[in-house]
């Protein structure tokens, strides 16, 4: 999403953090598993970060299903 000025905003917006926080934060599993919900909700956004990343579509549920509050049916 950092190279997606529209997203990044966003997510923040979302999630109420200011830059300097999310990059503070990055690594903490409920920060990624915030900006994962947020790419899986989008799914241009989401097919956009697949096709950069050259990983399937399938790859960040399944990182979203190893992090906390996850759904248990995903």
């Amino acid at each position: 999403m950092a190279g997606d000025e529209r997203a990044l905003a966003g997510f923040l917006a979302q999630s109420g953090m200011d830059r300097d926080s999310l990059m503070q934060s990055a690594n903490d599993p409920e920060t990624l598993a915030g900006a994962l919900d947020y790419l899986l909700a989008d799914e241009r956004l989401l097919l956009a970060f697949c096709e950069a990343e050259a990983v399937p579509p399938e790859t960040p549920a399944r990182a979203r299903a190893a992090l906390p509050g996850a759904n248990p049916e995903w």
